[in-house]
């Protein structure tokens, strides 16, 4: 991002508590970072009012959204978002965690142009096209060791179903003692997708309690307690098809670090009680823990690889489950023995999806994208000791380029991640909490200037809501 032509007001933040604690005073940050572009001929207003009317947006309470003024973004370019005024924001969150080159990186708009002169789409039933298998055989080449085998589907939540309903049919046609697996282990605060099956192994109340009536019944384990997650399996030998965990760090329970070697260990446990390993690495896959896949770190391979988000950068929906021979070869059979797994998507392996996702494995190896993300994971530490300083931060988090900022000893009602968002939004960044955790997770493409723009403005942010919700917590 260029130095900003016009910034927007904000509010002086160089003095103050900073928070509810007041460990230190709250540092000066001095950039602004709001600049603006030429604006595209567009009825801001009449888009607002179109949005107000028609949109229901995800994960959103309508009646708040309808009471503020609406972002919406007209394009982007690199790490930077542009509204619909010309405003431009570094897209502090990937755009929902799946941006990894940027928006607009010529090598994946070139591929996608190019696969649009041939198909846009064909379905994979019973048919097949190119670039899923060229795709196919590079996601082997790329996963841990043994993974030889991908199943497209279109979201992370398909992908971890689709994990959990081979997982639980294979058992079944296995047949014996066998077909009692038939349950599943899932972390406490997990977060696996918004599907019926998906949420049944989540443990998110806030999200999904409402849903507890559909789902069916998973058992829970303490998030980074390898004992505990012994004692889960001891009580039920015999009864698990599986255990799915977001491997390292939990991303929707507010980027919460597992212990080092938590993983190894319960691919250990897993093994010992004869029970699949689903690793969910929608979040953590293509690079955000600082390697193409966070199993990687502790050299282990799952029975499962559930991947999406980041494997087309950003670009399109697209989703792959990897498994195991041994999986695949136990839904082989004659077509009267009904062992075929009966599930797929009408966008399954879309050619346009796989063309940008083979453009994005081809920018990671030619710009060497993991080589170089070690200086900017240190950066980011280094830039993450001031903002925990603040009185209002109760924890940082962080593993890789995935960071979560812990606001603490506000009242729910206060909104205070909320209202770090519309004041870093003020100031020329996207980010967005989950509850009073503030998220960064930006493109591994930023810059180092723009990630010290991103965690300044941050900083910021958080020292401007908390001073702006003094009165309210006393008051509480």
């Amino acid at each position: 991002m260029s130095a900003p032509s016009e910034p927007v007001p904000t509010t002086n933040t160089s003095s103050g508590s900073g928070g509810v604690r007041g460990r230190r005073s709250i540092p000066t940050f001095t950039i602004a970072r709001v600049d603006f572009v030429a604006p595209i001929p567009v009825d801001h207003a009449a888009l607002a009012a179109a949005d107000r009317d028609h949109l229901w947006h995800p994960f959103t309470q309508q009646r708040g959204w309808s009471g503020e003024e609406p972002l919406i973004v007209e394009r982007a370019q690199g790490t930077d978002l542009i509204d619909t005024r010309g405003r431009r924001y570094i897209d502090g969150v990937s755009s929902l965690w799946c941006n990894v080159h940027g928006h607009r990186h010529p090598r994946i708009d070139r591929a996608i142009r190019a696969q649009l002169d041939r198909v846009a789409h064909s379905t994979m039933l019973g048919l097949s096209h190119p670039l899923a298998i060229r795709l196919a055989r590079r996601l082997v080449e790329l996963a841990p060791p043994g993974l030889s085998r991908v199943f497209y589907s279109d979201s992370g939540s398909t992908a971890a179903e689709i994990a959990l309903k081979m997982a639980f049919q294979y058992w079944r046609q296995a047949g014996g003692e066998s077909s009692r697996r038939t349950r599943f282990v899932s972390l406490r605060e997990a977060y696996h997708g918004d599907t019926v099956g998906a949420v049944s192994v989540g443990g998110i109340d806030l999200f999904h309690g409402i849903y507890k009536p559909l789902l069916f019944d998973a058992l829970a384990a303490e998030p980074g307690d390898a004992g505990d997650m012994e004692r889960v399996l001891s009580e039920h030998d015999g009864e698990v098809a599986a255990v799915i965990v977001e491997p390292l760090v939990q991303g929707a329970a507010g980027m919460l670090v597992h212990p080092e070697g938590y993983l190894r260990d319960v691919r250990e446990l897993c093994d010992r009680y004869g029970v699949f390993l689903i690793c969910d690495e929608v979040a953590t896959g293509f690079g955000r823990t600082g390697r193409m896949f966070a199993c990687e770190h502790e050299g282990i391979t799952p029975d499962f690889l559930c991947v999406a988000k980041g494997i087309t950068g950003g670009y399109l929906p697209l989703a792959a489950t990897l498994t195991t021979e041994r999986v695949y070869e136990g839904f082989l059979g004659e077509h009267e023995e009904l062992r075929t797994f009966f599930h797929g998507h009408t966008y399954t392996g879309n050619p346009l999806a796989c063309a940008a996702a083979l453009a994005s494995l081809e920018v990671f190896e030619h710009e060497r994208t993991l080589e170089r993300l070690g200086p900017k994971i240190e950066l980011l530490r280094r830039l993450l000791v001031d903002v925990e300083q603040l009185g209002a931060v109760a924890e940082v988090r962080q593993r890789g380029l995935m960071c979560g900022i812990e606001l603490g000893g506000y009242p729910p009602a206060a909104r205070m991640g909320h209202r770090v968002t519309l004041e870093a939004r003020a100031r020329g960044a996207i980010v967005r909490p989950l509850g009073d955790v503030v998220i960064l997770m930006p493109p591994l493409s930023i810059s180092e200037a723009d990630l010290t723009a991103l965690v300044e403005i941050v900083g910021e942010s958080v020292a401007a809501a908390a001073s702006a919700g003094e009165p309210e917590l006393r008051a509480a």
